[in-house]
This record gives C-alpha cells, sequence and structure tokens, in this order.
C-alpha cells in the first residue's frame, strides 16, 4: 500500500471552516489521505466563540493550534498579528511535514499560511480564487494567494477564467463550484422550535439574518454605516433579528457595540450571537425572510436556499450575483427600502426561481480527489501563461 498523502487544511474562522467543513469530512474518511488540521484565528478566540470547539464537536482533530490573533482591532494588531502567524505556522508546518496546504478565501490568516507554506518549499492549493471584493483588503490577499498557490479550485467559471488572467496554467484550475453549497444536501437543517429553543427567542414574521462585517478600505469611523442600518430595521418594528458576530477585521469592535447596544434596547425580538455554527446558522437562513448585510453568505448561500438578501455598501462589490441580491447603499432610507421590496411577495416568489451561479454542491468530493490524486512532482515550478 502506497503512502498517505499528508493534506494540511488550514481554517482560521466560524464562516471559512463552514465552507471547509465536508471538505474537511471527505479527507477524513479517505484511507488513502491522512487529513492535518491547522486551526488558528478567531478559533483560539474565547470573545469569538472559541470555535474550535465546534470543528472537535463534529469529530474532526486538529493537528496543530496557531494562535496569532492579538487584542485590538486595529490596522497595527491585525498587521502584528500576521507576522504572529507566519512564524506559527512555520513551525506547525515544520513538524507536521505535510505535502500540500489547503487554504480558501482572502483572510489575512491564509496569507500567513502560505506565506510560510512557500518559503518551506510546500505545494499550495487555493480555494475560492479569481473573486472580487472591491470594498475590503480581501481583493489583494485573495489575488496574492493565487500567485503562491499551485492548484486552484474556482467556485464559478468567470472566477477561473480570472485565475487564468492572472498568469496560472489552465490545467491547474479547476471550476467545481462553491464547497458551502454541499451544506445544501449533506447538512440536516433544524427546524423552528429546535432553533427557537436553542436560542431562547420566539421567531416570529419577518425574520431576518444579519451578518455585518467591517470595510477595510473605508476611512469612515465603521459605526456610522451600521448604525444607520440599525436605523433601517426601526422600520421593521415587528421583526425577529437574529445578529451573527463581527469577524476580527479592524474595526469590529465599533460595529459590536452598536449591535449590542440595539439588541439591549429591543431584547424580546433581537439576538446577537457571537457564533452560530454553520448548521443553526443555515437553518435560520433557511427559514428567514431576508438575509441582511455585507457577508458573502448572502452572495453564495442564501440565493441557493431561495432567500432574498439586501447587500449593503461596497464590501462585496464585484461578487457574481444571483437575481434574488439587492444592493443599496449604507444609508438607513436605501436599507428600509431594499428591506421592504425583499419582503413583498412578488419578490419573494422571484426569489425562490433564482439559480445560483455557484453551483448546486457536491464540490468537496471532487476538489478532495484532485487534492488526493495530482502529481506533487515538479509542481512547486510555475511558468506565467501569457494569454
Amino acid at each position: 500500500m502506497r503512502e498517505r498523502r499528508r493534506i494540511c487544511v488550514v481554517t482560521g474562522t466560524r464562516a471559512e471552516y463552514g465552507h471547509l467543513k465536508w471538505l474537511m469530512h471527505d479527507l477524513a474518511e479517505d484511507l488513502e489521505v491522512e487529513l492535518q488540521i491547522i486551526v488558528t484565528g478567531t478559533h483560539l478566540s474565547p470573545a469569538h466563540g472559541m470555535t474550535v470547539r465546534e470543528i472537535e464537536a463534529d469529530g474532526l482533530h486538529p493537528a496543530a493550534r496557531v494562535d496569532m490573533l492579538l487584542v485590538g482591532d486595529s490596522q497595527i494588531a491585525v498587521a502584528k498579528s500576521m507576522g504572529l502567524g507566519v512564524i506559527g505556522f512555520a513551525d506547525a508546518f515544520e513538524r507536521l511535514a505535510p505535502q500540500i496546504v489547503v487554504v480558501l478565501g482572502d483572510r489575512y490568516e491564509a496569507l500567513a499560511a502560505v506565506q510560510a507554506a512557500m518559503i518551506l518549499r510546500i505545494p499550495i492549493a487555493h480555494i475560492h480564487g479569481g473573486e472580487a471584493t472591491e470594498g475590503a483588503i480581501d481583493e489583494a490577499i485573495r489575488h496574492s494567494i493565487t500567485k503562491m498557490a499551485h492548484l486552484h479550485f474556482a467556485a464559478a467559471e468567470p472566477y477561473a477564467r480570472r485565475i487564468v488572467q492572472l498568469g496560472e496554467q489552465p490545467d491547474r484550475v479547476f471550476n467545481f463550484g462553491a464547497p458551502g453549497l454541499d451544506h445544501i444536501a449533506r447538512t440536516p437543517f433544524l427546524n423552528r422550535k429546535e432553533l427557537e429553543r436553542s436560542l431562547d427567542l420566539a421567531l416570529g414574521s419577518p425574520l431576518l439574518l444579519l451578518t455585518y462585517h467591517p470595510v477595510t478600505l473605508m476611512d469612515e469611523d465603521q459605526s456610522l454605516a451600521v448604525t444607520e442600518l440599525v436605523r433601517a430595521l426601526d422600520s421593521q418594528p415587528q421583526a425577529t433579528v437574529i445578529v451573527t458576530g463581527v469577524n476580527a477585521d479592524s474595526g469590529n469592535a465599533a460595529i459590536s457595540r452598536v449591535f449590542a447596544a440595539y439588541a439591549k434596547a429591543n431584547s424580546a425580538r433581537v439576538r446577537v450571537v457571537e457564533s452560530l455554527g454553520y448548521r443553526r446558522y443555515l437553518s435560520l437562513m433557511r427559514l428567514a425572510d431576508v438575509v441582511v448585510g455585507n457577508s458573502s453568505s448572502g452572495i453564495l448561500e442564501a440565493p441557493a436556499l431561495g432567500v432574498p438578501t439586501v447587500n449593503i455598501g461596497e464590501r462585496q462589490q464585484g461578487r457574481l450575483r444571483a437575481e434574488s441580491i439587492l444592493d443599496c447603499a449604507a444609508a438607513a432610507p436605501a436599507i428600509t427600502a431594499a428591506i421592504a421590496q425583499a419582503l413583498s411577495p412578488v419578490y419573494r416568489d422571484k426569489t425562490r426561481r433564482v439559480q445560483s451561479p455557484y453551483g448546486q454542491g457536491e464540490a468537496s468530493r471532487r476538489i478532495a480527489q484532485v487534492l488526493k490524486t495530482h502529481p506533487l512532482d515538479g509542481i512547486l515550478i510555475k511558468r506565467f501563461n501569457d494569454q
């Protein structure tokens, strides 16, 4: 029997883990693979829910922990955290000796991991490359990872073409769709009563699921836009609002304070939950009348579940969009109008017929097969593909 291939998957946030979960399970169950999981970032932060416990509860066992998240949400704290991450990943990779490292998306934790892997001459596989998010530093991070990676798994054909446009060899680029959509077929959803017990809150109508993260290329006070958002929510005084935790980008504390104050003032119908976990999150999304905010989940998962999205501001500008997504400015009147339109019966009916541009699931098994079988000899040599 040939030696099992050591495949190391890095995860740093609850949202990213949601996209990687089924890939990890498929790799863990393959007898020809030795899965190594490295957890980092907010997974190891009590302030963000210590979500490494969710990974362990799913039966997945981290091989290493890279604690890189400094206290504070300033740009300096994020930059220094990246430096700690490079050091920690270098030590972890030296000990684990993976044959290929897998990262997803555009987070600074992933950038720290691939910098260490590149210097240590470990092949890198990147999921969700080629995309555009023009309002955030994620844009530059994502394309930087593409140039350091050796295998690319795009979520849609235009993104696969963009990876090739960046100079990558076409035979190393695979378009299998978004692995996060595998949850729709593979995750057992919670029903309304189970969610109500879990949240200790009656889920009235309309039900709004809200996720809002910092717009990291914006100079203004992050609390200004989110204050406009909560003003708009007052236009739906009967709505139940579930607010998910803010990610660890610079500016998160100001946003969190506004949400905490809003929930305190409306405790009978508003909950802030630092980490719902992917099962509760998608179960709520499936029941929601509208997904509101600026998270990629409103672009990727909500259309596949037939739920309309009100996408606020510029954070997701540049991504492919289903027809169920309403873009609006980060101003209370615009958000109010968009929520009202999304709640209308005509728009709800339209949304149920929308096709997602990111596939229909089953990406994880296809990605796992390539990771297991693609030849690695000579893969570190990258020749720029001049079109």
